[in-house]
């Protein structure tokens, strides 16, 4: 039986991704190089589902390391999550980030070519429609980008759509994603940030569970409901679905598609925060800090071409998202590294 590669599998969406094609019946091999990430979420994925999840330890950038992987091991589909994330540090490392996202995504398609895979699922972002002049945001909204990170993204969908256009045996899904909050509903794998996170909910996580002091809420003048940010946030695994689905179009249809992966509902920092305390019954202690420059006030997605296309929509309410990013903190309060 072929299996689904996995680059960055062992990663927060990686693992959540992995464990629903697991149950969905298919073969997964993970390739990570574990630098943003613990071999521990696949081994807990096993635990859930039975089946073993081989872990390739590699990075993308090796070329000798994934011919290997794709000489060794009968492949159908990439599923490809690996690469770094972090705007600040985008920011301060423009080249890291071109080197691990722009260079690594060039050098998997250049070996996936070479091995006659051409099936692609590509973890993108909603970054890369920049400060949107409207929302909800759409697949046709334009796209441009305010950092590294999201210029990284930007190319590698450039990137993907010239190699589409020079070979029609591609069939690609760029799956853009809003904001991804919660965790598996067993607690036994969630996001695990180094250090300080970067995103809310596991910031809000880390104050309720004693981790962190207080919250910073960047910005309260925003022209929105509190006048603080509002965002898409969406279930981790409702978006591991979504990339179930992609792979199942993909077998259906050539070309190269784009599809937001959101719920078309934006929410606060405050109304998070809110949620969080309210279905948990804990305080999360926060100060309103100056705005950071980049952010922007509202950003929400519509799904609707994901849903006419591939028949997925966001099932998960706001409730699930904030309980169960709860129950992996309390369960995990150090992370992978109990």
């Amino acid at each position: 039986m072929a299996y689904v590669l996995l680059t960055g599998g062992a990663g927060y969406i990686g693992s959540h991704t992995a464990l629903v094609l697991q149950q969905a019946g298919y073969q997964v091999l993970a390739l990570d190089n574990l630098c943003n990430a613990s071999a521990e979420s696949l081994r807990r994925v096993a635990s859930l589902t039975g089946q073993p999840v081989p872990l390739i330890q590699a990075d993308i950038r090796d070329e000798k390391a994934l011919r290997q992987v794709f000489s060794q091991y009968e492949i159908s589909c990439v599923v490809h999550f690996a690469g770094l994330k972090a705007v600040g540090e985008s920011t301060a490392l423009p080249l890291k980030y071109y080197d691990y996202n722009v260079a690594g995504t060039v050098t998997l398609c250049r070996v996936m070519a070479d091995a006659g895979v051409r099936q692609l699922v590509f973890s993108s972002s909603a970054t890369v429609y920049g400060a949107a002049a409207e929302v909800p945001i759409n697949e046709a909204s334009p796209r441009s980008a305010t950092n590294p990170y999201g210029q990284s993204k930007l190319m590698i969908e450039h990137i993907l759509q010239d190699l589409q256009a020079s070979d029609a045996s591609w069939r690609i899904a760029l799956l853009r994603y809003f904001n991804p909050v919660g965790a598996h509903p067993s607690g036994l794998i969630g996001e695990d940030p180094n250090g300080i996170p970067n995103n809310l909910m596991p910031f809000i996580s880390q104050v309720a569970v004693g981790k962190r002091e207080q919250l910073s809420v960047f910005g309260s003048d925003y022209p929105t409901v509190d006048g603080t940010g509002v965002r898409d946030y969406i279930h981790v695994m409702d978006l591991a679905n979504g990339h179930l689905k992609a792979m199942e179009y993909l077998r259906q249809h050539s070309g190269i598609e784009a599809f937001n992966l959101g719920t078309g509902q934006g929410y606060s920092v405050l109304q998070m925060v809110d949620a969080f305390s309210r279905h948990n019954e804990v305080a999360v202690p926060y100060q309103v800090v100056d705005r950071r420059p980049g952010d922007v006030a509202v950003c929400y997605a519509d799904p609707a071409k994901a849903t006419r296309l591939l028949g997925w929509r966001a099932e998960k309410t706001l409730a699930d998202m904030v309980q169960d990013s709860w129950r992996w903190q309390q369960q995990n309060p150090d992370g992978y590294r109990n």
